[in-house]
């Protein structure tokens, strides 16, 4: 497995060599098989090589799942740093990444959603809201559930919160001190897919 570093390193190489492109088309479990080798393959040049013969739409695809799940695993692997925060070994259980002080969680890291219809004022000062609308307009394809979630949220002011998934450092920064506060009695609870669930907002936000 490679470093949190070297992640961040290849990441950035996707910020410099390649424009911001739409998915093309909705997440689908049936695209989804045709690019689950992204889950081996981390280097960028890699990448390049393995999509050369795909259409234009199944290579955008490819790029934009490679760069969603590599700048994920980058961010599970900084929570598994914190104090309190414990990795869950089994890498096919998708409900739950880590647990934090006994709690377990699945994670998610995400854009500001475009379609939320609120600011990202509004947002902040509205936790549960955001939450509740996050979950009613997951993808219901094989990530769907309605299990503990933590979300890292990003939001940069220029409107590319997209690249946001490379700046793994600033990443690291927004995890540790929402670590270091990191309050059970705090967390939002609501009731989904008919249980109670407990979830929560990591913000980051760039100027």
């Amino acid at each position: 497995m490679p470093s949190i570093e070297q992640i961040e390193a290849q990441l950035q190489q996707r910020i410099v060599a390649y424009p911001p492109v739409a998915w093309g088309r909705k997440q689908n479990d049936n695209w989804d098989q045709q690019t689950n080798f992204i889950y081996h393959v981390y280097r960028w040049n890699d990448l390049q090589r393995r999509i050369r013969a795909f259409t234009p739409s199944l290579r955008q695809y490819a790029i934009n799942r490679w760069f969603s799940f590599w700048s994920a695993k980058a961010v599970e692997r900084i929570f598994c740093e914190l104090p309190g925060v414990t990795a869950n070994l089994n890498q096919y259980d998708r409900l739950v990444d880590f647990t934090i002080l006994g709690i377990k969680f699945d994670h998610k890291t995400s854009v500001f959603p475009q379609g939320y219809g609120h600011s990202l004022e509004f947002a902040r000062k509205n936790r549960m809201h955001l939450v509740k609308w996050l979950y009613q307009h997951q993808s219901r394809q094989q990530r769907y559930h309605t299990a503990n979630r933590l979300y890292v949220m990003l939001y940069a002011n220029d409107g590319a919160h997209w690249k946001l998934r490379a700046d793994i450092s600033g990443l690291r920064q927004v995890v540790r001190e929402y670590g270091a506060s990191f309050d059970p009695s705090r967390l939002e609870s609501l009731s989904i897919g008919g249980g109670q669930v407990l979830s929560d907002i990591v913000w980051f936000v760039k100027e």
